[in-house]
């Protein structure tokens, strides 16, 4: 079982305060789609269900930037399947969409939540984001799975119920092929004579898994620096984290990073009871931010806020949330604030 440590400046820390804490994130496409205003719009307009409208998504990027948070995330869907999955996720390709994400931002982390890596061939996955690094000084964060889509694999020809082994080979390669060495071959060998450029601006580019993989939780915590889980409630994302936590101390690794999701519904009066949806609520501000206070509390380290539920205009609702639960989550942790100052 191979050990990797994080490195000690890098993506990583754009959401793991140094001194603890919880950041927040966006997560793509940048589109409130699903609520009910906006869905009778889809209708009139005769866009299928689940595909985002795109049109203010540049600003809207730009706005999240200088806003203070700390990522945004891609999701990967290659293929729209809307009588099975019903989503067409952030639309773009992730490593094209990553790299026009690099040139309009200076500040996010740049993850993806994430990468089906037995998709695609691990020497383009490891060239496309190390390009990304580059391009973005050191902001990706590469988060990666290994699939729960059946319908994309008899397409590119390959096999489904393999795909755990294939995503354990593809992390191996992408590592390899990130080092300065020579380019791996894909049986265990090395060719000095060959090269992938560019090279990451990070030591080592962060691989966070999003689900299990089909990997056992000690390969886990050996080999990826960070979890993104499904969102839950308190106790099962407190379970979870205590879990990842106590498993990378156990092999003498760093905490590395604990990230989970909520589907967002901004409620206009601030003292709104939750009303739960799947994955996420319709909330007032001040209960919002309670419930982060709480995941917070159980050592969750990032939070990606889904907005495609809210009925509020996005500007409107990434103000608020800038303007007042940003700094409640920072005045918790006056000294995390200080450190990156």
């Amino acid at each position: 079982m191979s050990l990797v440590s994080i490195p000690k400046a890098g993506a990583l820390d754009l959401i793991c305060r140094p001194e603890g804490g919880l950041t927040l994130g966006i997560e793509l496409p940048l589109d409130n789609d699903w609520s009910a205003e906006r869905e009778a719009q889809r209708v009139a307009e005769g866009r299928p269900f689940g595909v985002p409208d795109l049109t203010e998504y540049p600003d809207l990027v730009r706005q999240v930037d200088r806003s203070g948070f700390a990522a945004v995330w891609t999701r990967d869907v290659p293929v729209f399947d809307p009588n099975n999955f019903g989503d067409a996720g952030s639309v773009y390709d992730p490593f094209v969409n990553l790299g026009f994400l690099a040139g309009i931002t200076e500040n996010v982390a740049l993850g993806t939540a994430a990468i089906v890596l037995p998709l695609r061939h691990p020497m383009m996955v490891a060239k496309a984001a190390a390009s990304v690094d580059k391009l973005s000084g050191g902001r990706l964060i590469l988060g990666v799975a290994s699939g729960d889509r059946p319908v994309e694999y008899p397409l590119l020809g390959l096999d489904f119920e393999q795909r755990g082994e294939a995503f354990r080979e593809a992390v191996s390669y992408i590592r390899d092929a990130w080092k300065a060495d020579g380019l791996p071959l894909g049986d265990g060998r090395i060719e000095p004579s060959l090269d992938l450029l560019p090279k990451p601006v990070q030591s080592q580019i962060p691989m966070v898994i999003a689900g299990q993989g089909r990997q056992t939780p000690e390969w886990i915590a050996a080999n990826m620096q960070g979890r993104f889980v499904y969102p839950g409630g308190i106790e099962r994302m407190a379970m979870q984290s205590r879990d990842w936590f106590v498993a990378r101390k156990a092999l003498g690794l760093s905490a590395g990073a604990f990230i989970s999701a909520f589907h967002l519904d901004l409620a206009d009066n601030p003292d709104e009871q939750a009303t739960p949806r799947r994955f996420g609520a319709r909330i007032g501000r001040k209960r919002f931010i309670d419930h982060l206070h709480a995941l917070e509390d159980t050592g969750v380290n990032h939070l990606a806020l889904l907005l495609r539920p809210s009925r509020r205009p996005l500007t409107e609702i990434i103000d608020e949330l800038a303007r007042d639960v940003l700094p409640a989550l920072k005045a918790r942790f006056p000294m995390a604030e200080a450190a990156l100052q």
